[in-house]
């Protein structure tokens, strides 16, 4: 089983070079105005279709959860080798649990979440603040 999103791209090319920093991963397909990227690890499909992006200042965010602590230094490495700025938690707590996080916003301003879960916490923040 794997995700499957759609995401409109107001530059395809731009999305394009996030995406691959983001995933460490080819488009599987590529034209003038679609990408698709397949991954195993996330198992995910995501398509890039060009056009109007929507606003993005809703909350929304996505998000991947990797299986080792590791797999958040891989994503800051890769997304900092490819020049795009990164917010870094180390042990913060968020959503009922202790985790590392990279942040990084797409050329169209949504925002993703690398993150690895260190330990549940009965705590849904650390600070008070709104996570997530």
């Amino acid at each position: 089983m794997k995700v499957h999103l759609n995401l409109i791209a107001g530059n395809l090319e731009t999305s394009v070079q996030f995406y691959r920093a983001l995933l460490g991963a080819e488009p599987a397909k590529r034209y003038a105005d679609y990408a698709l990227f397949l991954t195993a690890d996330p198992a995910l499909e995501l398509a890039l279709d060009s056009g109007e992006a929507g606003s993005p200042n809703d909350g929304t965010h996505y998000g991947i959860a990797v299986d080792e602590p590791g797999g958040v230094d891989t994503a800051i490495e890769r997304l900092r080798g490819a020049g795009y700025p990164v917010d870094v938690e180390a042990g913060e707590t968020c959503c009922y649990a202790t985790q590392d996080k990279v942040w990084a916003t797409d050329p169209d301003g949504r925002r993703w979440e690398t993150y690895y879960v260190l330990a549940e916490s009965e705590e849904r923040d650390g600070d008070g603040r709104t996570c997530c």
